[in-house]
């Protein structure tokens, strides 16, 4: 059912009659008069830039006017009920793409919101470059996966729904542009607005975009098959529509003798959707049923039931095709009458019969169109399926509310939202689409391309700039990974704390790599590794042989072997050598620092804020867990703890204020120990800013630090006392240390 196209007025020397637009669009909306004005000036800045761009030959495609597809664009969402902001945006789209209007120019005349439109509007051409074929070899996928993941990509990148709307008015216009285009060409756009457009617009609920860019893209992509249902139609669709036409003329004089106050609506159905049935229940023309429909859209559920009796009544209903989804809904909640008859002209007619609040849940509500006939199987929502969602719910209060404009209107907190996406959608240098976590690094990419790929990887480039490998990628980057000619993957790469790698698939593989190395490799890689890492910890004479059984290997060789295949990691080598010297009297250990507790019967209950003072819990109130809690300083018996309503601690407070400290109720307090850490570092600006940063970040508490600077070679020692719970903590620090700029050597002090 393709639509037919709207022509623009044009002026008898063939230029565009913008007064006679702009008056057909006041037919369609409401306009104010500053609304007026700003559409005109659009309007006339448009004609303008294409007037210039010809007189400098600056011709994008010939025989297309950037200035009528901005006008057909405004008119497609004039229909969608959307505000001025949109409208204008959408008449100089076309100009800014094609280099006409700079979008920096637009904004400063036009202003910022439109700018941020247009911008949005750009950054989603960025799809055109996408290759979507039949077969995607170069990733191994099929090619609905692979265009599943360009429609996600394209709705992470939208903050606003309008620059969602925009562009499928741009791609409707574009593809009822390609009439005279070249096969090549025809072939590309169809099969973008077919594997990623038209599906969004299902998923939004916008029916009669969706069916148009249906039907063009089959036109393109499958000619013979278009002509062939179109022959077997055996009318045009003004036929069809006026047997629609009768049929709801008959029926509704049915309902008004039945009293029932109804609803009825009609549609022929559009030709890709009949190929598409006749294809997936391998049918048929002459058993597809729902060619002609009609929807009736009633009351109370009592009205359902009475108006199938008056359409059986009618019309002779056909055997197994009734369905009551009403007495017994979908899985997904939704419910309606279906049954197809023989109608007028013995011609077969389905009828669709359900409720007003029936028909809300089903178009707008969680079991929308989409949903229960798409292809999403998932039972939780993702990132992705919520932004669908409210793009869905943003696009129905446009509808309801019409354009409003100004500060008043409702719409302006709604139109952003800023929703955690699960997923990132990024471009290969081919212009495939990888999906990948949230938070993945160039290394993850590589490993979900090839094995090979990510084993050879030695670099990486993001948008054409080199950025390490731990680097975090975002919607709609360009990654380009750097191989050399031997695989060499490093065990750097599996340390959680310099993340390389999030996903368990990268880590997997590489975790294998090292695992098909030989055993002597292996062991010199294990035994490197653990030396220098102890080294770093400054831990000596740790029972290397106890140490191996504690972790299950028979002997210290095959510790090495297994850290050195990566079946053992460094991190579970540490938390083992760190339960050994805790029940260890040496001196290598960490030293452990004393844990304030609460005195006598509170044994079980802890306080923070009072250091390793003696604590008790005041008789006079008697504080529980839970109550807020305030500390008084006594003399000789510690820290009295009382509830911050006690009348006692209120006149302690006003007699003598600095005796009272801020305290509260705390967990079993955590072992910490006292390290000493040297660095050694190239002095620059900003150095001594970073490191106390950095260990802010670890939530690391720094006891004291030493700085001692040397001029004359530009270098700088520092000795920081901290914290830790344990040598995992302890090495992550150390790690992060090592990865600063500058930073020569972290180590504990020895």
């Amino acid at each position: 059912m393709v639509k037919v196209r709207e022509d623009q007025p044009v002026t008898s020397d063939g230029r565009i009659d913008v007064e006679a637009w702009l008056a057909r669009l006041e037919a369609k909306v409401s306009l104010s008069g500053d609304a007026y004005s700003r559409i005109k000036l659009a309007c006339l800045a448009a004609v303008a830039a294409e007037q210039d761009a010809i007189a400098n030959e600056n011709i994008w495609v010939t025989g297309i006017s950037s200035s009528k597809t901005g006008l057909e664009m405004a008119d497609i969402l004039a229909d969608l009920n959307l505000d001025v902001d949109t409208l204008v945006a959408a008449i100089l789209y076309r100009a800014v793409r094609e280099g006409k209007l700079s979008n920096a120019a637009v904004g400063k005349e036009f202003g910022t919101k439109i700018e941020k439109l247009i911008d949005g509007v750009l950054r989603m051409a960025a799809i055109s470059g996408v290759r979507l074929t039949e077969e995607n070899s170069a990733l191994g996928r099929q090619s609905d996966e692979h265009a599943e993941n360009v429609r996600k990509m394209l709705v992470a990148m939208v903050d606003d729904v309008r620059v969602a709307l925009i562009k499928l008015a741009e791609r409707t216009c574009a593809i009822r542009a390609l009439k005279n285009a070249t096969p090549e060409r025809r072939q590309r756009v169809a099969r973008e607005i077919a594997n990623v457009y038209a599906p969004l617009a299902h998923r939004l609920g916008i029916g009669h975009i969706k069916w148009e860019l249906e039907d063009l893209a089959f036109r393109y992509l499958e000619p013979e098959d278009y002509k062939t249902i179109a022959r077997l139609l055996d009318e045009k669709r003004l036929g069809r529509q006026q047997y629609i036409d009768e049929v709801i003329k008959e029926l509704r004089a049915e309902l008004e003798g039945a009293s029932i106050d109804g609803e009825i609506t009609g549609r022929a159905k559009h030709i890709y959707s009949i190929w598409r049935k006749m294809r997936r229940k391998n049918i048929g023309f002459s058993q597809v049923y729902d060619i002609r429909a009609v929807r009736i859209l009633v009351p109370t559920v009592r009205d359902c039931y009475a108006v199938l009796g008056i359409v059986h009544s009618l019309w002779r209903n056909i055997p197994n095709e009734f369905d009551d989804y009403i007495a017994s809904p979908k899985e997904n909640g939704y419910r309606s009458l279906h049954t197809a008859v023989i109608g007028p002209e013995r011609k077969v007619l389905e009828v669709q019969i359900r409720t007003f609040a029936m028909h809300e849940d089903a178009e707008f509500g969680v079991c929308a169109h989409w949903r229960y006939k798409g292809t999403d199987k998932e039972e939780e929502q993702t990132g992705y399926d919520q932004k669908i969602a409210w793009l869905r719910q943003v696009l129905e209060w446009h509808e309801e509310l019409g354009d409003k404009g100004g500060d008043d209107n409702p719409l302006a907190d709604d139109l952003n939202l800023g929703l955690n996406q699960d997923r990132i959608y990024v471009f290969t240098p081919d212009g495939h689409v990888v999906d990948l976590p949230s938070g993945a690094t160039p290394l993850d990419f590589a490993y979900r391309i090839h094995t090979d790929v990510g084993n050879k990887c030695c670099g990486a480039k993001v948008n054409g700039r080199i950025v390490p490998l731990n680097h975090a990628l975002t919607t709609s980057d360009q990654v380009e990974i750097l191989t050399g000619k031997r695989e060499s993957p490093s065990r750097d790469w599996l340390s959680p704390a310099l993340g390389y790698v999030t996903t368990s698939r990268a880590r997997a593989k590489i975790q294998q790599w090292f695992k098909l190395q030989a055993r002597e490799k292996n062991l010199s890689d294990g035994r490197a590794l653990l030396d220098k890492e102890f080294k770093r910890l400054a831990v000596q004479d740790i029972d290397f042989e106890q140490l191996a059984k504690s972790l299950h290997c028979k002997t210290l060789d095959d510790l090495y072997a297994a850290v050195g295949a990566s079946d053992i990691s460094v991190t579970q080598v540490l938390n083992a050598a760190q339960r050994l010297l805790e029940g260890d009297a040496d001196d290598h250990k960490l030293p452990q620092l004393r844990t304030a507790r609460a005195d006598g019967e509170a044994a079980d209950i802890y306080i923070d804020g009072v250091g390793n003072l003696l604590t008790h819990l005041a008789k006079c109130c008697s504080p529980v867990p839970g109550d807020a809690i305030t500390g008084y300083i006594t003399l000789g018996k510690g820290v009295s703890i009382h509830r911050q309503d006690c009348s006692n601690v209120l006149q302690l407070e006003a007699d003598e204020p600095e005796r009272i400290i801020q305290v509260s109720w705390g967990e079993a307090p955590q072992k910490y120990y006292a390290v000493e850490v040297l660095i050694e570092a190239f002095d620059r600006h900003g150095l001594l800013r970073d490191v106390t940063a950095l260990l802010d970040s670890e939530k690391i508490n720094v006891v004291a630090m030493q700085t001692l600077s040397n001029k004359n070679l530009n270098t700088v020692d520092m000795q920081v006392t901290i914290e830790v719970k344990n040598f995992n903590a302890l090495s992550r620090a150390l790690n992060r240390l090592n990865q600063l700029p500058n930073i020569a050597a972290a180590r504990r002090k020895r």
